[in-house]
């Protein structure tokens, strides 16, 4: 009797549970979620329109919200008056590039050091990673004098060097831990049949795919979202969304409908990106946590 009381018990405990995890999921969704509907709202609607509230105590006035005629015309405004076909080429340019060079000398830096062993390899891979660990700030005044000195500043290369500067000892760090999942005895068996060190280490980067298509991501998502880096050494000639963006505000004048828009434009892109490749994205990611 007492064993049945107590599964009982656990039964109804689990479903409260349930209950709790599924309502905070629902208030999670809407706060995060609605943010990104207001934006996509405010970015179709007039100015009045936008402005409009509904009367102190009128709950069901809230649903004015998605009350209104459809508007265009502040995107048309961000692509024939602001210029944003030119950032958003810069944005794509700087963030793919710097992610592609980003992994690509990542993964050899990261198979050396997974492969190789040598006296201070753990001094090695702590500087590597070390170098992540500086805050931005710390770093931009000597880099902008760097780059300033190569004229390098307001250009999309030095953009892209700045980017790949964060994102190269990061790729190596999470690089690694891939490749030290692989068993290098797929490495030694295709050597006995003959295949070189080079053909040998390319039959294994199928296995470690999935985890350098979702870093290649995160590279793409850390340059898209930049705002500092591409302020002082983006600026001029290689602005990005962000910065775009901020420049939208002016002491005279909010130009709230553009803003709105520049925010779907730099947000929808990366966030159909992340639905595409979620399920690889967590499948990549989620590499090498396990140990057999």
């Amino acid at each position: 009797m007492a064993s049945r009381e107590i599964v009982q018990y656990d039964s109804g405990l689990s479903r409260v549970f349930k209950v709790l995890a599924q309502v905070f999921l629902v208030i999670y969704l809407i706060w995060t979620v609605s943010p990104f509907i207001i934006m996509v709202g405010s970015s179709m609607k007039d100015l009045l329109e936008a402005f409009t509230l509904p009367r102190v105590g009128d709950w069901l006035g809230a649903l004015s919200f998605f009350n209104f005629s459809p508007t265009f015309k502040h995107y048309v405004a961000l692509f024939a008056d602001e210029s944003f076909g030119t950032y958003l080429g810069n944005s794509l340019i700087a963030s793919v590039g710097s992610a592609i060079i980003a992994v690509v000398l990542g993964t050899s830096c990261a198979y050396s050091m997974s492969r190789y062993q040598f006296r201070g390899k753990k001094d090695v891979f702590f500087w590597i990673i070390s170098t992540r660990m500086a805050p931005v700030v710390a770093v931009i005044v000597p880099l902008y004098a760097i780059f300033r000195s190569f004229g390098l500043v307001g250009t999309l290369p030095g953009l892209i060097l700045a980017y790949t500067t964060f994102n190269l000892p990061f790729a190596i760090w999470m690089l690694k831990g891939f490749f030290d999942n692989v068993p290098y005895a797929i490495e030694e068996a295709a050597q006995c049949d003959g295949a070189t060190r080079l053909r040998a280490t390319l039959q294994i980067l199928p296995l470690v795919a999935p985890g350098i298509g979702a870093f290649l991501v995160l590279c793409i998502l850390f340059a898209w979202n930049d705002f500092l880096f591409a302020t002082i050494i983006g600026s001029g000639g290689a602005k990005t969304l962000p910065v775009a963006t901020k420049e939208l505000i002016q002491p005279q004048n909010v130009q709230w409908g553009k803003i709105m828009a520049a925010g779907v434009v730099t947000t929808a892109p990366m966030m159909l990106l992340g639905l595409l490749i979620r399920r690889y994205l967590v499948a990549g990611l989620t590499m090498g946590a396990v140990k057999e």
